[in-house]
């Protein structure tokens, strides 16, 4: 196994926030059952092209993500690819945690009184990070939050699946473009449990091998292969380095 080039561990209820460059592979391992990492992505260095939801979604004909599937941005171009998963869906329409809804499920706890074990809300770790990056609150997007399964049935009632992630699970995102990612360890907002459900996830990034062109990503959809056009053109236009190896 190849050495990670850098890693970190993200502690139950909290929050990170940096730019990763684009070439890189990004593994999240759960390091308990029930974990759930809110996150969302924005062009590191157009801060405008974010990602986007509707248009991942539509595009890939999905409502859930894994394996194949691209984040794409507003602008039509892929951030980040999902290219090992070993869990199969990770929800993308749960959204996160606010103030309020932490206060009512968990009790009422305040940084004066427990200092950094009081219980966060992904509301509040986004508004912290996107200042740090020159962001605000107005600038959060709708969130992937990894790990976590949710679906709807026939009424379009949604269900949180309490077991679906077990400790030990991982996914994997590659960068496709240089991405600055703002992540947030706070509960599902649909999960049941009444005790703050939290675990340390660990993140470690490797340089990953160049895009080729039969890469399970770029052929899952038509709409994929045209994401990643974009996105290469992108880079071509810049004068960066070829992204694909050809046939």
């Amino acid at each position: 196994m190849i050495n990670s080039i850098w890693n970190k561990t993200i502690p139950a209820g909290g929050k990170w926030s940096g730019t990763i460059g684009k070439g890189k592979l990004v593994k999240f391992t759960a390091l308990g059952k029930g974990a759930n990492l809110s996150t969302i992505m924005y062009h590191a260095n157009q801060l405008t092209e974010r990602y986007n939801m509707p248009d991942t979604l539509k595009a890939q004909h999905t409502s859930h993500l894994t394996k194949g599937h691209v984040l794409m941005s507003d602008n039509g171009r892929v951030l980040t690819s999902i290219v090992e998963d070993s869990l199969g869906w990770h929800d993308s329409i749960s959204g996160y945690t606010s103030r309020k809804e932490t206060d009512e499920k968990y009790g009422i706890t305040t940084y004066q009184e427990l200092r950094n074990n009081w219980l966060r809300s992904g509301e509040e770790n986004f508004a912290v990070e996107l200042v740090r990056n020159g962001l605000g609150v107005r600038d959060i997007v709708p969130v992937l939050n990894l790990f976590s399964k949710v679906f709807c049935d026939e009424n379009g009632d949604m269900h949180y699946v309490e077991d679906h992630c077990q400790e030990g699970a991982t996914v994997t995102l590659r960068t496709e473009m240089d991405t600055l990612f703002i992540f947030s360890n706070t509960p599902n907002p649909l999960d049941p449990r009444n005790e703050y459900p939290s675990v340390p996830i660990q993140i470690e990034v490797f340089n990953a091998e160049p895009v080729k062109d039969d890469d399970v990503c770029v052929n899952f959809r038509p709409e994929n292969r045209r994401a990643f056009e974009n996105t290469w053109e992108y880079h071509t236009l810049l004068s960066d380095s070829k992204s694909v190896v050809l046939k």
